[in-house]
């Protein structure tokens, strides 16, 4: 059961990594610094946003917008934290100290 425990905690801390570098390309395409017009940008851009989109838009239906700042990826990297510290919390055999 160990196991399964940290399959599931490596899975949402890869995707929390995930949501990271979706957050920070599309930063870099807004402010022009990269342009999707290049095809491997254009590639990893959209394979992010693929990984990323079923999980965010749930959150954007729920959160308001706040002048064409999207605060989603924060709400949904605070509920990938809040899952992993209650997993940790309620998973038999683990605790804080390990």
């Amino acid at each position: 059961m160990l196991s399964l425990y940290h399959l599931i905690d490596t899975v949402l801390e890869i995707y929390s990594i995930i949501v990271i570098a979706w957050v920070i390309l599309s930063w870099l395409v807004a402010f022009n610094v990269l342009n999707t017009h290049n095809r491997f940008v254009y590639v990893v851009g959209d394979a992010l946003n693929r990984l990323t989109e079923p999980a965010l838009a749930p959150f954007r239906r729920i959160i308001p917008s706040f002048g064409g700042i999207d605060i989603s990826p924060l709400a949904l990297l605070l509920a990938i934290f809040f899952l992993r510290m209650l997993l940790r919390e309620y998973w038999p055999g683990i605790g804080f100290g390990i």
